[in-house]
């Protein structure tokens, strides 16, 4: 029986400042996530298809604190496609999904959240995602 072997190349342009996650290396899984949710949620996909190209929200800054899972992925990638200028943490502790946030950091957004944070760490993250 043959074994396949998986590598993974997730890498990232952000400066480790502007990013603060459990793994790296699980971004590819998360892509995969986000791929399959974004089947799921086709009002952000419409508003991506539609508005994407105007920019919208160009020159805006969202910071987020929302639970840091694919579908928030989903629209973080939303929010960015649209022009905004992003950067996340994620509003409880322990609902982080660690392979959702590795995709948003290699696709650029600064992120800092990881499942298990304790409360310091937590406001840390927040504090980190409020710093433009």
């Amino acid at each position: 029986m043959a074994t396949e072997t998986t590598t993974t190349t997730s890498t990232t342009t952000l400066p480790e400042s502007e990013y603060k996650i459990r793994d790296l290396q699980e971004a590819d899984f998360g892509r995969r996530e986000l791929d399959i949710a974004e089947i799921e949620m086709p009002g952000l996909m419409a508003a991506r298809e539609e508005f994407g190209p105007s920019k919208p929200l160009r020159g805006a800054r969202v910071m987020g604190s929302l639970h840091m899972t694919v579908q928030t992925g989903v629209l973080i990638e939303t929010l960015k496609e649209l022009g905004a200028d992003l950067r996340w943490c994620s509003c409880n502790i322990y609902s982080t999904q660690d392979h959702a946030a590795a995709a948003m950091v290699v696709g650029g957004t600064p992120t800092f959240a990881w499942k298990g944070e304790t409360l310091e760490e937590y406001w840390w993250c927040t504090n980190r995602a409020l710093t433009w």
